[in-house]
């Protein structure tokens, strides 16, 4: 089972036990350009899959973020507060969004792996 997951908006979901680490693709922070501004939700919110957790701002447009799974919320990137451009210098690592208790680790088996989102997005150009 890979550790890491993508979603066809460009949300990736970093596997540890229960325990998601969701953020924007190298791709996504890509086409959106230079990150102003990043919404977090809060801790405690529950999410179905699919559904709308926060918003991304870039100086080119705002995009929403939506959860790879369902689950609670159980931290967000503090530090993004005051870097939102983190989340264009290292998407995947310290530019994370939230971390998401994962309620059921099935839905993971819908998303792509690393090498299906890396087919995918050589597709789309």
């Amino acid at each position: 089972m890979a550790d890491i997951y993508f979603t066809e908006d460009h949300e990736y979901i970093r596997v540890t036990g229960d325990t998601g680490t969701v953020g924007i693709s190298e791709y996504a922070q890509n086409q959106l350009g230079d990150v102003v501004y990043v919404e977090l939700p809060e801790v405690g919110e529950q999410f179905d899959q699919t559904d709308e957790t926060c918003v991304v701002e870039s100086v080119k447009v705002a995009s929403e973020i939506y959860a790879p799974v369902s689950g609670e919320i159980i931290e967000v990137n503090e530090a993004l507060s005051n870097s939102p451009s983190l989340v264009n210098d290292d998407p995947e690592g310290d530019g994370w969004i939230y971390k998401i208790k994962i309620h059921d680790d099935s839905e993971l088996s819908g998303l792509k792996d690393e090498d299906e989102y890396q087919d995918y997005i050589d597709n789309l150009s």
